[in-house]
């Protein structure tokens, strides 16, 4: 990756207050962003660049999130610039943090109880009732075509017939409303432990919702990196998993996101755990076919 350019670093010596000596790249995310570590002798600091429309527009409302809401789990902000085309969020630079997988007992549970810290938090933050906007997008949307789903070679035309109508009357039956403040894009890529404390990052989708649904969507990625699987932290929860389980079923098998390319991938590792948790909670692994 390219360093930007002279007027993007003027304004990141603007935000920091200190110019840069050296900007190295950042291989994380799953969008084209422009991730840095900046540094100028013992002075370093994250830098997020948007480098096209959809990034730019999420780290634009990423920006109001730092803006609008701060907590224990956030890294610090040392500056931004709401823009367009380029807008730039300057972060405390967590490089050496513990980025996992792997996964052990004591960061799982230290991570799941910062998630509980955070949903008992309150901020002023808008609710995302409809998650990422679209509630119809996930089993219904499958029902109406399944090619895309059923490609993935998880389960059978057959088994699908039988289990749908079972998958979305559960889908239907999760509520998405709720009071807790949730980042509903835990992943982690988007989590570390920095001397010994949780920090979530990539706050674009952050919002007042259901707390459970926000723990749901963390669990599928958790056991896909050898972690516990879902219902052993989150049982007895059958629309949960349905909801979450959906989300990726209607979107794991469609064409690849040019300004996200690895986000389909992400999407099929998570749903290669989700559906056997939907198919356990919902009794649907006795279906034949």
């Amino acid at each position: 990756m390219e360093e930007p350019d002279n007027e993007i670093k003027r304004h990141v010596g603007m935000l920091l207050g200190f110019s840069p000596t050296h900007w190295t790249a950042v291989h994380r995310g799953y969008t084209p962003a422009k991730r840095y570590i900046v540094r100028d002798g013992g002075r370093s600091a994250f830098v997020k660049i948007g480098a096209t429309p959809l990034t730019a527009r999420l780290l634009n409302r990423e920006i109001g999130i730092y803006r609008n809401f701060t907590a224990p789990c956030m890294p610090r902000m040392l500056g931004y610039r709401l823009d367009q085309t380029a807008p730039i969020l300057a972060l405390e630079d967590l490089s050496t943090a513990y980025w996992p997988p792997p996964w052990d007992d004591a960061t799982t549970a230290s991570v799941l109880e910062q998630i509980r810290a955070l949903h008992r938090l309150t901020g002023n933050l808008e609710r995302r009732g409809l998650l990422h906007g679209d509630r119809e997008a996930g089993w219904p949307t499958v029902a109406r075509d399944p090619a895309p789903f059923l490609s993935l070679g998880l389960v059978s035309g057959a088994w699908l017939d039988k289990a749908l109508p079972l998958l979305i009357e559960a889908e239907r039956q999760c509520p998405l409303d709720g009071d807790a403040v949730t980042h509903l894009d835990l992943r982690s890529d988007n989590i570390c432990v920095d001397k010994g404390v949780v920090k979530f990052v990539d706050w674009a989708e952050a919002g007042i919702g259901n707390a459970s649904v926000d723990l749901g969507f963390f669990l599928p990625s958790l056991a896909y990196e050898g972690g516990p699987q879902p219902d052993a932290i989150l049982p007895g929860s059958p629309e949960i998993a349905a909801l979450v389980a959906g989300f990726f079923a209607a979107r794991a098998g469609l064409p690849s996101i040019p300004d996200a390319p690895f986000v389909r991938r992400v999407q099929q590792q998570q749903l290669s755990t989700a559906l056997p948790w939907a198919q356990r909670a919902l009794g649907l692994d006795a279906l034949d076919g």
